[in-house]
């Protein structure tokens, strides 16, 4: 609490530094610059500051006398008032007695000691306990002591020759058991709520925004913890919600008031979970916003990311192999002639061609694509169940017959004995074509053949169950992939086209 001459002071002080609240707070130390601003404002309204009333009286007249003549009309006991009336404090009732009469706070005050009784009438009433016939409160109450009292002098008089069916235990020992037994089962009550609230959090969080059951639940955004809190607040208070999630509760009315605005990118959700779906669930982030681009939706990377994650739309990553070679040459190998330069100005210039394999319930399936370096377009391809020479020699005609007469491009594999049957070598020399091979056991020299198929597998192969496919249909599905991937998948070296679109905006022919 500031004084008068405190306010007035920094307000003067903020008007002559041009309502500067920084430069005021940092000279005297003190307001906050918020109350600054209010007391400058309460200032140009008024004219002044009002001074500090006095604070209110915590308690009527009406109330000091009602608390006072219960007093008087009710035995004289404090505690009797407070339970009747609920108030006041045992001190503050003495001061009323006091300012009403100062000797009823004397006589209230002075301790009763009871009847003062010799050692003999002691006697005769432990002799009266032990040999009566009715209840020892009817005894005490003659004698005008309490039971405990009774009691007690008759421990001091007996001692341990007490026999134990004569012994009693009081009823102060029973009522303190009473209230221990009573704070354990307090206890053990708010131990188990606390152990269900921790409960129907998790299960919500598993509910609402799809979390395992083992979360941590200090580990979520605070917007995820207000639509947790928002969930169960019928069952549970407030401020037990808000300990148990360690969430402000200025952040969970701001989140709470967030959430009810109308949703900004609604539409967009809808969009992009469309695209994410059609384009076989395998395009991360920035091809989705390349994608929104291209329907004049125009949207940064980070909240199309922040979309995705929100939606779980995750696209497939790459499986890690262990690396592994072949052993063995059948016949002499021609030079590596693009040691790794996978870069071409024009198409036909450089294809790269191998063989890679599709495991499914239903058997075997292989592929063997030629890959052009231009822009990654798959030339031509072929599948079957079998690793032949049919395989690849009906690759490589298709992939000749797109050639035109004066194109002699060189054709980049691996050292395997597909590209050295008689089959192959003879239609490589028919057209005219360069063989290139990598070095042996040396995968990286077709990195990027190599390339295609890890996206051919991540895309569209991992993480799909092909229980009940059979083989046919499943040769259409990896043909109808490889079609998508030429003509639509986009590829942000290519300036967010596909290969096709990439040639077309070149003008040069499929």
């Amino acid at each position: 609490m500031y004084s008068y001459e405190q306010r007035i002071k920094a307000v003067e002080l903020y008007i002559k530094y041009g309502r500067s609240a920084a430069a005021t707070v940092r000279e005297l130390g003190y307001p906050s610059k918020k109350n600054l601003r209010r007391w400058h404002a309460i200032y140009i309204r008024t004219g002044g500051l009002p001074e500090r009333s006095a604070p209110k009286p915590k308690y009527s007249q009406a109330q000091k006398q009602a608390a006072v003549q219960h007093y008087l009309t009710h035995g004289r006991c404090l505690a009797r008032t407070r339970k009747a009336l609920g108030y006041p404090a045992a001190g503050t009732l003495r001061q009323w007695l006091l300012e009403h009469d100062p000797d009823l706070v004397k006589e209230s005050t002075g301790s009763y000691k009871g009847p003062l009784l010799s050692a003999g009438a002691k006697r005769d009433a432990v002799v009266e306990l032990c040999s009566r016939e009715g209840a020892a409160s009817v005894v005490a109450e003659k004698l005008g002591v309490s039971r405990q009292v009774l009691y007690k002098w008759k421990a001091q008089l007996l001692g341990d020759e007490a026999s134990p069916p004569m012994t009693r235990r009081d009823d102060s020992d029973l009522s303190s058991e009473h209230e221990a037994l009573q704070q354990q089962l307090a206890e053990m009550e708010r131990q188990v709520h606390r152990l269900q609230l921790e409960r129907d959090l998790l299960t919500k969080a598993n509910e609402l925004i799809k979390k395992d059951l083992g979360v941590s639940l200090q580990h979520l955004t605070n917007q995820e913890k207000t639509l947790l809190v928002d969930a169960l607040r019928p069952c549970y208070r407030l401020d037990e919600l808000l300990a148990a999630l360690s969430l402000a509760r200025s952040s969970y009315f701001y989140h709470r008031a967030r959430l009810r605005l109308p949703e900004k990118y609604a539409e967009i959700r809808a969009t992009i979970s469309l695209l994410f779906k059609n384009n076989h669930r395998c395009y991360g982030y920035r091809r989705i916003r390349v994608e929104l681009n291209r329907l004049g939706i125009v949207i940064s990377e980070k909240v199309v990311r922040r979309l995705m994650t929100d939606e779980q739309l995750v696209a497939q990553r790459t499986r890690r192999r262990r690396y592994s070679s072949y052993r063995g040459e059948i016949t002499p190998a021609p030079e590596n002639l693009l040691n790794r330069d996978f870069s071409a100005a024009a198409p036909n210039l450089k294809w790269l061609t191998d063989i890679t394999e599709f495991q499914i319930p239903a058997g075997k399936v292989y592929l063997s694509p030629v890959v052009d370096c231009f822009d990654g377009l798959v030339v031509s391809w072929a599948l079957s169940t079998s690793p032949d020479a049919t395989l690849v020699n009906t690759m490589l005609d298709n992939a000749i017959a797109t050639l035109e007469r004066e194109e002699k491009p060189v054709i980049h594999s691996d050292r395997g004995a597909h590209y050295r049957w008689p089959g192959w070598l003879s239609r490589i020399q028919d057209a005219g074509l360069i063989r290139s091979m990598s070095r042996k056991g040396c995968s990286p020299d077709n990195a990027a053949c190599e390339g295609f198929f890890g996206r051919l597998k991540t895309e569209f192969f991992y993480g799909v169950d092909w229980q009940g496919v059979s083989l046919e249909r499943f040769i259409e599905q990896v043909d109808a992939y490889i079609q998508w991937y030429n003509r639509k998948r986009v590829k942000l070296s290519l300036g967010g086209q596909s290969p096709l679109e990439y040639r077309g905006g070149l003008g040069l022919a499929a």
